[in-house]
């Protein structure tokens, strides 16, 4: 059991105690994060228990462990028959380092699921809050690939659209119906989403509303693919 001077020197790792009642369990995994990321830092949890202000303080940091193993900021240590001592995954480890926990945020909100080319191009963008631009870029990359399709290496936006789903163009030629669907479709998103911030009804404040037009992006994609 540790005294109270090994007490006090442990809290100073932390923001004052009443700050700490007041916070939600992700603000408390930060900072605890960011002390098991430090030399000498006690990562068992039974341990640490014994070195911080117990009481209401004490589940509190139990709430911000417990959400740094959901999120898989810290993990179980290998061959701990107790399942007390923990580590910093190499994930908490970059989060620690950029203190940056909205753009850890923002980059969750990007399904891993989109296709392989919004991964590489336009999560970076999202990431780092550069909203216009990740929009521009996801809808860029379906105009690439409907000009990869279609062949018409020289067509650019809407006029690509309208021409490779047009009635003599080489998409969804099979199906009059559904290619003159598809052409309004396509025509339409490049017209509207391609250039996103000409448009009021866009809230580039609001990283899901923009997550929904990259997921459009990701649909155009998809369609493009199974043709």
């Amino acid at each position: 059991m540790a005294n109270q001077d090994q007490i006090d020197s442990m809290m100073r790792n932390f923001p004052p105690e009443a700050e700490l009642l007041q916070m939600s369990a992700e603000d408390v995994g930060m900072h605890l994060l960011r002390y098991m990321t430090r030399d000498h830092a006690e990562t068992n949890r039974f341990n640490f228990l014994q070195m911080v202000t117990g009481g209401q303080v004490a589940y509190r940091f139990m709430e911000g462990w417990s959400w740094l193993l959901r999120q898989g900021f810290l993990a179980p240590a290998p061959n701990d028959m107790y399942g007390q001592k923990h580590f910093v995954t190499r994930e908490g480890v970059e989060v620690a380092q950029q203190d940056d926990l909205d753009a850890w945020r923002k980059s969750h909100l990007f399904p891993e699921y989109f296709d392989p080319a919004l991964q590489r191009w336009v999560k970076p963008l999202f990431a780092r809050g550069d909203y216009d631009t990740a929009v521009f870029r996801a809808f860029k990359e379906v105009e690439i690939r409907v000009r990869k399709k279609s062949g018409f290496k020289t067509d650019y936006g809407r006029g690509l659209m309208l021409k490779a789903f047009g009635e003599t163009g080489p998409l969804m030629a099979n199906d009059n119906e559904g290619r003159k669907a598809a052409r309004e479709m396509f025509a339409g998103a490049i017209s509207f989403c391609k250039n996103p911030s000409s448009h009021h009804e866009i809230n580039f404040d609001d990283p899901r509303e923009v997550v929904d037009m990259i997921s459009f992006a990701n649909q155009l994609l998809r369609i493009v693919d199974r043709i």
